[in-house]
């Protein structure tokens, strides 16, 4: 794989603008009470399915540093089948499955519903930009790697 395009050089202020962004999500959803553990497992599950490997690698070293354990980062891949997870978690993961993979346009109500019970509006729209977030430099690191 070869870089294709240097978004940082090529348009600092735009990348640091993003980067405003995600600190001021950040330290909003941590004033929320979102678990540090959990915005990360979030930013993993949305850059496993989007195939950035570099964001998966990135987020889970996170993850540890923030205490998450090694055998539900294994686990997060299959999370819906796993008791290790809480309701809680279940129903972020849930979320950000649906908004990364936004199934006909739309996040369905199965999948938004569980969030709001277990998360305030704060907290819900905490978690919603960091989905929203992470998918963007997901994107935009896959948009600027070739594959060939």
């Amino acid at each position: 794989m070869s870089q294709r395009l240097n978004l940082i050089q090529e348009s600092p202020d735009n990348f640091e603008a993003l980067n405003k962004l995600s600190r001021a999500a950040e330290e909003r959803a941590r004033a929320s009470g979102v678990d540090a553990k959990l915005l990360e497992l979030v930013r993993i599950r949305a850059s496993q399915l989007n195939g950035c490997q570099f964001c998966v690698e990135m987020h889970t070293r996170s993850a540890r540093e923030a205490g998450e354990s090694e055998h539900r980062l294994q686990e997060l891949l299959n999370w819906p089948d796993s008791s290790l997870f809480t309701e809680g978690e279940q129903a972020a993961l849930r979320l950000t499955e649906s908004v990364t993979l936004l199934n006909e346009r739309k996040v369905p109500d199965e999948d938004y519903c569980p969030a709001e019970k277990h998360f305030d509006n704060p907290q819900l729209a905490s978690l919603l930009w960091t989905v929203a977030l992470i998918n963007s430099y997901n994107r935009l690191s896959i948009a600027t790697v070739s594959v060939s």
